[in-house]
This record gives C-alpha cells, structure tokens and sequence, in this order.
C-alpha cells in the first residue's frame, strides 16, 4: 500500500467514524443526553409549526378563490 492509499484510507475511517458520532448523540465526553423539557418543548414548537402551516395552506386557498372569483366577476362585467 503506498503512502496516498494509506492517507485516503485514514481520512475515510475519520470521516465515517465523525459521522456515526454524530448520528448516534456521542461527543469525546460520552453520549449526550436530551433534557426532557427541552424535547417536550421541541415538539410542542414542531405542532405549532403544523398548525401555523395549515393556517397558511388555508389562507392562500381562500386568496386564491378570491382571485379567481374577481377575475370572473370583471370579465362579465366586460361582456356586458
């Protein structure tokens, strides 16, 4: 093995062994633990996130019918 293959190689373990850290919670100190309050706190943002989506989903619906109902209401107009 030359000394290129053996440098790749390396980088490669780091870098997998960086992301399978990362992915699993661990630091260099051990696991990190989530404070309860701060995940009951997360997901309740996350729902509000919902909600405030679907508020949204529901103004642009009614924007939009608005639009199409006074386009409609001016052409018939114009065809008058």
């Amino acid at each position: 093995m030359n000394p290129f293959e053996m440098v790749v190689l390396i980088v490669a373990i780091v870098m997998f062994a960086g992301v399978m850290r990362s992915r699993y919670g661990y630091t260099r100190h051990g696991r990190v633990e989530v404070d309860p309050k701060e995940q009951a706190e997360n997901l309740r943002l996350r729902d509000e996130v919902k909600e405030l989506k679907e508020r949204i989903q529901v103004l642009e619906r009614i924007t939009v019918e608005k639009e199409n109902s006074l386009s409609k209401q001016i052409e018939e107009l114009r065809d008058r």
